[in-house]
């Protein structure tokens, strides 16, 4: 079965061209560019090598090695517009950030991930930073890097880069990465080089773009495209080498994103298509990279997918309102959806550390996620139990713990009011399947409901998409921290500031350490991820959450065990749990202090709040529907308890 996955995996993640080419006889400057510069990324790789293997001491040689890996990355950014794009599972060996990943991409919704073993410069850079002595593991993590090379000129991959489709999609991931990972040191273990490297990559790119618009006449990149980019290029010269001095903000706002509404254009204009796995969740037709149409994690409309009527979707969205707020969803007929999902309180429940368990004696043990961006996500829950909204909707409702409702019982109560039974009745004409009504019918209405939640903007979107919306000084510099010296950055990315980074096809977990108490007397009892997928990588991780709204969803963490964004910052600031003095082996929180100032911290803040957007109030319905069983018309709107 996993090489059947791997066959389809590699399908999906390049283009499959039905043209033969002879390489040799091809006259073109952009291919040139491609062999000479991976060739040449190739050989520094080898010599990287060399220089490891005449070397008995890493402590000795520490510095020679490391100089050579910091040229050897230079010459990696130099070509990561091809690498990341066309083959993704060969960079994983040629520049992964984790040594082991199981994260895999939405594949994992139709079948378990497995292990994926990184290698390459970020890794061999971490090792030696983080004082390995074994010259034989240092070699391994190169000796894999060299061996990715030859993908990118198997026939899988090689014919992509004489067709012109391929540029502007890897381009696009290109500069989404630029907005999203390039400045944060997601990949770059010295800090100090960030700037260097990015500097590296944009002039190494513009050579990219000379000799692709040298060789493709019909499909140029457009002028107004170059222009922009070379200003871009004078911005990022002119900074420091300091990334704690850059300016995030005027970068992206300025720049970046504007350069991506000029490549969607051409994306469009050129009618560019694909059948490579990284353009699996994009959209072609917005022009922000802050839009929220840019990707969705999640198919919300379930059984009614093939609805295109708006009229019939608002009418199966009122449905899945009335159900949200209708106890009759469980087993004692006394609990809501609305019940732990307030709607005046982001959809969250903020007042409750974790909210009471169905029986009423004992407490949950994680707190209520907010449903607002919750599409946002490829898996769902705290622990990514969940594939699909649907899916998370039913296992709600018919767990013991939460909802306490029996498949057929609930069936049958909805079905037993008129206005349901009529409504699912039309509705059911829809989905292309027999009249009977099942779980799916009810969990899809509810998920066109609170789907529709995630539709907002923030100041901050406003902002960046130079809408008029104007931050304060406070709040630029916040985000600025953010994006570096604060390292949220490198879990929580932009767009949506949750654990799905570019090109957004999967949702990544994160082991940082999470208390039982403010005391810090003991890690959390919840095993996080390991609940559902049993490996040592996943004990005590969980899904990386969106910090949109975050100021006003405490509590905080799968525990609630913070009340205020100020115990959160200083959590971070002081290096999760094992800079608290908790045993967490496998934290991938660095444990290093990030020495914050107060005003820093307040800068945060300021910055996180302007991530609040503007959520409409939901109002409940005025009544709930009829049953012909007498015993349950006195439910109460939104639940009980």
């Amino acid at each position: 079965m996993k090489a059947l996955f791997t066959i389809l995996f590699v399908c999906f993640s390049v283009f499959i061209l039905s043209t033969s080419f002879e390489y040799s006889s091809v006259d073109n400057p952009y291919l040139d560019l491609y062999e000479k510069e991976i060739k040449e990324l190739e050989s520094q790789l080898h010599t990287l090598k060399t220089t490891i293997e005449s070397n008995n001491d890493i402590a000795a040689s520490k510095t020679s090695i490391l100089n050579e890996i910091y040229s050897t990355r230079k010459q990696l950014k130099a070509t990561d517009f091809w690498l990341r794009y066309l083959s993704p599972l060969a960079y994983k060996k040629i520049n992964a950030p984790l040594p082991i990943e199981w994260e895999v991409e939405v594949f994992e919704k139709y079948e378990a991930p497995y292990k994926r073993e990184g290698a390459g410069l970020t890794l061999a850079e971490t090792y030696i930073l983080e004082d390995g002595e074994d010259m034989a593991d240092l070699s391994k993590l190169i000796e894999a890097s060299i061996e990715n090379i030859a993908p990118y000129f198997a026939d899988s991959i090689y014919p992509n880069v004489l067709d012109h489709n391929h540029f502007f999609l890897a381009n696009r991931l290109y500069l989404l990465n630029l907005a999203a990972i390039y400045t944060t040191g997601f990949e770059c273990p010295n800090s100090e080089n960030i700037l260097p490297e990015l500097k590296t990559m944009l002039s190494a790119t513009n050579k990219i773009y000379k000799a692709y618009n040298a060789s493709f006449l019909t499909y140029p990149i457009s002028s107004a495209y170059l222009k922009l980019y070379n200003e871009t290029i004078l911005f990022v010269e002119s900074a420091s080498n300091d990334i704690k001095q850059f300016n995030h903000f005027n970068f992206i706002s300025h720049y970046i994103n504007p350069l991506f509404a000029y490549n969607q254009q051409m994306i469009r204009t050129y009618k560019i298509r694909s059948n490579n796995f990284n353009d699996y969740s994009l959209s072609d037709d917005v022009n922000s990279i802050f839009d929220k149409q840019l990707y969705q994690g999640q198919a919300t409309k379930g059984v009614f997918a093939s609805v295109k009527d708006e009229a019939i979707l608002n009418e199966i969205k009122l449905i899945g309102k009335t159900l949200f707020f209708d106890p009759i969803l469980s087993g004692n007929n006394k609990r809501s959806c609305a019940s732990c999902h307030s709607p005046n309180q982001f959809f969250t429940d903020s007042v409750m550390i974790t909210h009471s368990h169905f029986n009423q004696k004992e407490s949950l043990p994680r707190n209520t996620p907010s449903l607002i961006n919750s599409i946002y996500n490829h898996l769902l829950m705290a622990d990514g139990k969940h594939f699909n909204l649907h899916s998370q909707a039913k296992g709600v409702m018919l767990d013991p713990t939460e909802m306490g409702s029996k498949e057929d019982d609930l069936i049958e109560k909805v079905m037993s009011c008129k206005d349901y039974k009529k409504a699912f009745q039309k509705f059911s004409k829809y989905t292309h399947t027999d009249d009977k009504i099942s779980m799916n019918h009810i969990a899809s209405a509810l998920s066109i409901f609170f789907s529709d939640l995630s539709q907002y903007e923030a100041p901050f979107d406003l902002a960046v998409n130079n809408s008029g919306e104007i931050l304060s000084n406070e709040a630029i510099e916040g985000f600025n921290l953010y994006m570096n010296k604060a390292q949220c950055a490198t879990c929580h990315f932009v767009p949506q500031f949750n654990g799905v980074k570019p090109p957004y096809v999967g949702s990544e977990f994160e082991v940082i350490g999470v208390p039982s108490d403010t005391s810090f007397s003991a890690l959390s009892a919840d095993d996080g991820r390991f609940k559902t997928h049993p490996v040592a990588e996943m004990k005590n991780a969980f899904r990386t959450t969106t910090l949109r709204n975050s100021m006003h969803t405490q509590p905080y963490m799968h525990n609630g065990v913070f009340t205020t964004m100020d115990e959160v910052i200083d959590f971070y600031n002081n290096g999760g749990g094992v800079g608290h003095g908790l045993n967490v082996p496998n934290q991938t929180l660095p444990s290093d202090s990030l020495n914050l100032s107060d005003y820093e911290k307040q800068a945060l803040k300021a910055f996180l709040s302007s991530l609040t957007e503007n959520v409409e109030q939901i109002s409940p319905p005025e009544s709930l529907p009829e049953s012909s069983n007498k015993e349950l018309n006195n439910r109460v709107i939104g639940g009980l308890y």
